[in-house]
C-alpha cells in the first residue's frame, strides 16, 4: 500500500478519517456519547434514590461525565466562537462542583444536603438546554424536528422539561425534610 501524502509534500503511514456522524466531529462524538451516559446515570439515580447521589454509582457516573461533557463543549461551536451553550457548560461545572464539595466536605450537615440536591438537579435542568436544542436540530437525520433553535416544538418541550424540574425540586425537598427528620442524609 503506497502512503497518502499531504499538500505539502509530507507523507504520512497512516490516514485517519473524520468520521461523519449528524455533522459532528469527532470531539462532538466524544461529547455525545459521555454526555447520553451521564444522563442516563442521573435518570437512574433519581428513579433508585429520588435525587442524583453522588455516594452512589449513578451519581459519580453522572457527576465525572458532567464535568466531561462540559469541558468537551467548550471545544465545540457550530457558530464558531465562544456562545451561550458555552455559558452553561461553565455554569453546570460550577454547580455540580459546589454540590461536590458539600456532599465530600459537609456529610454531617443535613441543611447541605437541600443545597447539593437543588445543585444537581439544576445542573441536570441546564443540561437539557442545549441537549434538546441540538438533538432536536440533527434528528431524525435529514428531516429533523426543528429547524432552528427558535423552532416553537424547541420551546414547549424546554417548557415540560422546567415543569418536571420544578416538579422534581419540590419532591426532593420533601423527601429530603423526612430524611433529616429520622437523622438520614
Amino acid at each position: 500500500m503506497i502512503p497518502d501524502k499531504c499538500p505539502s509534500g509530507t507523507i504520512y503511514l497512516f490516514q485517519i478519517k473524520q468520521i461523519d456522524i449528524m455533522g459532528l466531529s469527532n470531539l462532538g462524538i466524544f461529547h455525545t456519547i459521555i454526555g447520553v451516559t451521564a444522563i442516563v446515570a442521573a435518570i437512574v439515580s433519581y428513579i433508585r434514590y429520588g435525587k442524583i447521589a453522588l455516594s452512589a454509582l449513578s451519581g459519580k457516573i453522572y457527576f465525572y461525565g458532567t464535568i466531561i461533557t462540559s469541558l468537551t463543549s467548550l471545544g465545540l461551536s457550530k457558530a464558531g466562537g465562544f456562545n451561550p451553550g458555552h455559558v452553561f457548560s461553565i455554569i453546570i461545572i460550577i454547580l455540580v462542583a459546589v454540590a461536590y464539595f458539600l456532599h465530600s466536605k459537609k456529610p454531617g450537615q443535613n441543611r447541605s444536603r437541600y443545597f447539593e440536591n437543588f445543585l444537581l438537579s439544576f445542573s441536570f435542568f441546564l443540561s437539557w438546554l442545549p441537549t434538546i436544542n441540538e438533538t432536536f436540530t440533527r434528528v431524525p437525520i435529514g428531516h429533523p424536528l426543528a429547524k432552528s433553535p427558535g423552532d416553537p416544538i424547541i420551546g414547549k418541550t424546554l417548557l415540560i422539561i422546567f415543569i418536571l424540574f420544578i416538579a422534581g425540586t419540590v419532591y426532593q425537598f420533601r423527601k429530603q425534610k423526612r430524611m433529616n427528620a429520622i437523622g438520614m442524609s
